[in-house]
């Protein structure tokens, strides 16, 4: 009984943090460890011609080539005509594509959110419309938007030529193809931020808008006082899961358009190991991408804090 007694006299902070502390244990074995073990693979040389595919200990050389574009990876990943380095093009791709597919799919899944939280008769089918996209693998989705912009058999090729937009082969062209696998993430999870926005919605005390109609509020300031300040919480953290998922896309792009056509951080490594055999630096590009990650990561949650503050 004296364990449990200690227990009872700690304070809630200290109970709960060893509650906590077998998941704080699980979760540095899982996470933790595996991102440690590839930050030392990255401090080794390439041994491309030996059994063993890490060499000598060579510190930070990888991440120096990397960063200055000396790095021995292919250099023709895009159809660019000025030398970028290969680790700035990826990086460019990543971040450009996790910045414009949120935002749509945050206005996206903001509007659907807001049509699903009013009572109409259907609404249970519109949200099963809503869904479907999300349920389809990432595999037949990619298959999906390559038939349609499929050169010979495709029919939106021949719309988007007409439009101006894009040219005779677009899965060769990266500014085209970039589009298309943009359009085709923000098709499929679009729905992921509409369920969790719309769970957010509904956890907002109804009363408070009967208030503010008695008040005469208008439908704006119900929206700009109340749903607004009341949503950022539940907003933000489907951001930063999007986020995430975003910064580490590769099955979509791989299967629509290839690596070779659009880069990304992730690319980059698969394209490293594959192309090169070079596990060393294909493990400085990986860390790399976890840094970038966690540092949006702590951008997001400074944002999820000052939001939480402004509401108490």
């Amino acid at each position: 009984m004296r364990p449990l007694n200690w227990l009872e006299t700690r304070g809630d902070a200290l109970f709960a943090y060893i509650l906590l502390a077998p998941a704080f244990l699980l979760l540095a074995v899982v996470a933790f460890f595996p991102l440690i073990q590839t930050f030392r693979f990255s401090l080794r040389a390439d041994a491309i011609r030996s059994a063993d595919p890490f060499g000598a200990f060579v510190g930070f050389e990888n991440y120096t080539n990397l960063l200055t574009g000396s790095a021995p990876l292919p250099q023709q990943f895009m159809d660019l005509s000025f030398g970028t380095p290969i680790l700035q093009q990826a990086l460019f791709v990543t971040l450009a594509f996790a910045i414009i597919s949120v935002l749509f799919e945050t206005l996206i899944g903001f509007g659907q959110a807001l049509i699903l939280d009013k009572e109409f008769y259907g609404r249970r089918w519109v949200r099963v419309a809503i869904i479907i996209p999300y349920a389809i693998p990432i595999v037949i989705q990619a298959m999906i938007f390559y038939l349609i912009f499929s050169p010979r058999i495709g029919f939106g090729t021949e719309f988007m030529q007409w439009l101006g937009v894009f040219g005779s082969n677009p899965l060769s062209n990266t500014t085209d193809s970039f589009l298309i696998v943009l359009v085709a993430d923000v098709w499929k999870t679009s729905a992921f931020m509409a369920l969790l926005i719309l769970a957010g919605l509904q956890s907002i005390d109804r009363q408070l808008y009967d208030v503010a109609k008695v008040t005469g509020a208008s439908p704006w300031q119900r929206f700009k006082y109340i749903t607004m300040p009341l949503i950022a919480p539940p907003l933000l953290v489907a951001m930063l899961f999007r986020t995430m998922d975003a910064m580490r896309i590769y099955g979509l792009i791989d299967a629509t358009a290839g690596c070779q056509t659009v880069p990304s951080m992730s690319c980059l490594v698969i394209t490293a190991l594959q192309a090169t055999r070079r596990w060393a630096s294909a493990s400085a590009v990986a860390f790399l991408t976890a840094v970038t990650i966690g540092l949006v990561v702590v951008v997001y949650l400074i944002g999820l804090r000052d939001s939480e503050a402004g509401m108490t």
